[in-house]
């Protein structure tokens, strides 16, 4: 669980980052999940766009969260920010709890 300075951290991060995957007709799919999962591994640090109604999305975030086993950063519309902490190729330090 991340604190709030973590959070805002990773906020502040994020900011300038664009979407690197984007979920397409079919939702999400486990190709999509296994990018996702590729993308954490690399970045740490990614932009997700869901392309689906408010309540399919919140359901696709928390899939996403439960299958990667990652943090929810921040949800702004239909774009989410996700955190992995990579233990063998760390990227990102961030601030003390």
């Amino acid at each position: 669980m991340l604190s709030n300075p973590q959070v805002r951290h990773l906020r502040s991060l994020a900011h300038h980052l664009d979407a690197m995957l984007q979920t397409g007709d079919k939702g999400l799919t486990e190709a999509v999940q296994k990018e996702i999962s590729i993308a954490l591994s690399a970045h740490e640090l990614i932009k997700v766009k869901l392309n689906a109604e408010r309540d399919e999305r919140a359901a696709m975030t928390d899939e996403i969260v439960a299958w990667q086993q990652c943090e929810l950063v921040q949800s702004i519309g239909k774009t989410i920010v996700l955190y992995k902490h990579n233990s063998k190729a760390p990227k990102i330090t961030l601030p003390k709890a």
